[in-house]
């Protein structure tokens, strides 16, 4: 049975930035799983669900969908201290390349991060189906 099914995602070796390759049975939880991923890297503790953001993103294909994603949540970051609890995507049409998202964090003023991402980055990514398991690597600029 290949081990992918039962994780939600893994870290890589990667030099001076982080590397993840996230998984799902369908590709909206490929998703879920990518920006899970991404602030388990910075922060492994429990967040508390104090705030609400409802995002809508759009690209031109799944990989510009998954950058311009991940990018969102930076700039909830920077731009409003707003740390990730909890994620629901409430839509997901693969056909046109949106999504639509109810986040729930709180200040990012009230965690220690192990570090910070600067940038989502193209380099390495790619989400496609392997052995059946939507696969989604990603490689963030630290």
């Amino acid at each position: 049975m290949d081990n992918r099914h039962a994780k939600k995602f893994k870290f890589l070796e990667h030099t001076a930035d982080v590397k993840f390759q996230a998984y799902g049975k369908n590709l909206k939880e490929v998703f879920k799983n990518s920006v899970e991923a991404m602030f388990n890297s910075m922060h492994s503790g429990k967040v508390k669900s104090k705030d609400k953001f409802v995002i809508k993103i759009k690209g031109n294909d799944l990989e510009s969908l998954m950058y311009n994603f991940l990018e969102e949540f930076l700039f909830l970051m920077d731009s409003k201290k707003f740390f990730l609890s909890k994620i629901k995507i409430t839509k997901f049409d693969e056909k046109k390349f949106e999504l639509n998202a109810e986040l729930f964090g709180d200040s990012v003023k009230n965690y220690k991060l192990n570090h910070d991402f600067k940038a989502v980055t193209y380099n390495e990514m790619f989400i496609k189906k392997i052995k059946g398991i939507w696969t989604a690597q990603v490689v963030m600029d630290v």
